[in-house]
């Protein structure tokens, strides 16, 4: 965030095995343009350069740093005084308004829209964008929430006066680069359109359907959002049990089949031409888009306050619930924000002794039960790893997996937006190096089947 400085940082509390201090050294020559390389390291770039931006008005500097990728997300992270503006703000709402401008005033002069039969809008300037917005404001006005939304007015301005300036520029001098971007929106618009046709066919009410709901949801009683949950379960077989184990009243069983659409590599029209998305968007009661011709997400009609994703416990079930969680960060992530989706935790190990049944949940615990099973008077013990949800019974999946009172649930959040940014492009992208040191460094952590 702040270019040249260095920051020494000495942990005084304990020393290593030579009596030296721990100490670690940050520093960033080139400040905003080193951070959107770093965040977007594992998509492949549009072009090589980094188009960097910095002026100041009325006493407002600005500096935004940006680059376009091959990707379909749109990427913006902005910064007041160095705090991260998780809702946005003026700075962000000018910088969106100069780059739209901007780049439709090019692509105007210099291409034929009208041949190109097709209307481009803001969301189709900034697919496939990554930008970082830093602003410094003497007197900053925080709205939102979580009081991370920048309120000054004049802001707006000074970022849209500088951006709109410095684009134009670099538009001008890197003909090459800017008809690479023009085409790349070109692009989005036409998928735009495929993805709008897409999502009114999710959103459509089938005549036939009665409530329009997905024909394998099995829903529940309550009408009541917050004590209701959607169970995400991982094939039919298992969703069969769960239908059976659950407590009808407030939980809703929905099995998908197999493994969902990667999204990450998915154009939006295909996302919601995929019949398992569909069946989430429907059964979650939720839209996203279609009146106003945004991507924007509709949750005022949602069903579910708790929605757990409830996969097997073993590396097959830890790629679909990635999956699922992408789709969620991608195109749902305000669920994520309002902390409506969760993990279920389903054991790996049941261990018998005689007439008593005790259940591991990874590794180490199965271990530990073992030296006290181990331990105590009796017989020997017996040990029966899970390969999935389907070999356990109804009461069974009841008792440890979905039983309010027994159940281990993992709440999904968002602590650093660039962070997990980055986590699931390297995760779920093409750029395959990254992510196989990252499943290098913490397979020590996975359950691996042997």
């Amino acid at each position: 965030m702040n270019k040249g400085i260095t920051i020494n940082l000495t942990d005084e509390r304990e020393t290593d095995e030579e009596g030296n201090l721990k100490t670690e050294v940050f520093f960033s020559e080139r400040g905003l343009e080193e951070f959107v390389e770093f965040i977007d390291g594992n998509r492949e770039p549009l072009m090589d350069e980094i188009i960097h931006m910095e002026g100041e008005i009325d006493n407002i500097p600005v500096e935004v740093a940006m680059r376009y990728n091959t990707s379909y997300t749109e990427n913006l992270h902005s910064y007041v005084n160095n705090i991260n503006t998780h809702e946005g703000g003026t700075h962000l709402t000018g910088f969106r308004r100069a780059l739209t401008r901007t780049l439709k005033k090019y692509a105007d002069e210099n291409i034929n829209l009208a041949k190109e039969k097709v209307e481009i809008t803001g969301d189709d300037f900034r697919e496939g964008l990554t930008a970082v917005i830093s602003v410094k404001v003497m007197e900053p006005q925080f709205e939102g929430q979580t009081k991370t939304k920048l309120g000054n007015s004049e802001v707006s301005s000074a970022v849209d006066k500088i951006v709109a300036e410095m684009l134009s520029n670099y538009l001008e001098e890197h003909p090459n680069e800017s008809k690479q971007i023009v085409q790349k929106v070109l692009l989005a618009a036409k998928a735009r359109q495929a993805a709008k046709k897409a999502r009114e066919l999710v959103q459509r009410k089938s005549p036939l359907g009665g409530s329009g709901l997905p024909g394998k949801l099995a829903d529940c009683s309550s009408r009541n959002a917050e004590d209701s949950e959607l169970f995400l379960v991982e094939g039919d077989s298992a969703g069969g049990t769960a239908k059976q184990g659950r407590d009808r009243m407030f939980q809703a069983i929905l099995p998908l089949r197999g493994k969902i659409l990667n999204v990450e590599k998915a154009m939006s029209y295909k996302v919601f031409e995929s019949e398992e998305i569909k069946n989430i968007y429907t059964a979650l009661g939720v839209s996203v888009g279609t009146e106003e011709d945004s991507k924007e997400l509709n949750i005022s009609k949602l069903r579910y306050h708790k929605v757990v994703i409830m996969t097997d416990a073993d590396v097959d079930g830890s790629h679909i619930t990635t999956l699922i969680l992408t789709f969620f960060f991608r195109y749902m992530k305000e669920m994520i924000e309002k902390g409506y989706i969760y993990i279920a935790t389903p054991p790996l190990y049941l261990l018998r002794k005689g007439n008593k049944e005790y259940y591991a949940w990874d590794d180490k615990h199965r271990e530990e039960l073992s030296s006290q099973l181990a331990n105590a008077q009796g017989k020997g013990f017996s040990v029966q790893r899970y390969k999935g949800l389907g070999e356990m019974n109804a009461e069974q999946l009841w008792d440890t997996t979905m039983n309010p009172e027994k159940r281990t649930l993992r709440q999904v959040t968002i602590n650093n937006a660039s962070e997990a940014d980055r986590i699931f492009s390297m995760l779920m992208g093409d750029d395959v190096p990254p992510r196989r040191e990252f499943i290098e460094k913490n397979a020590v952590y996975a359950n691996i089947d042997a």
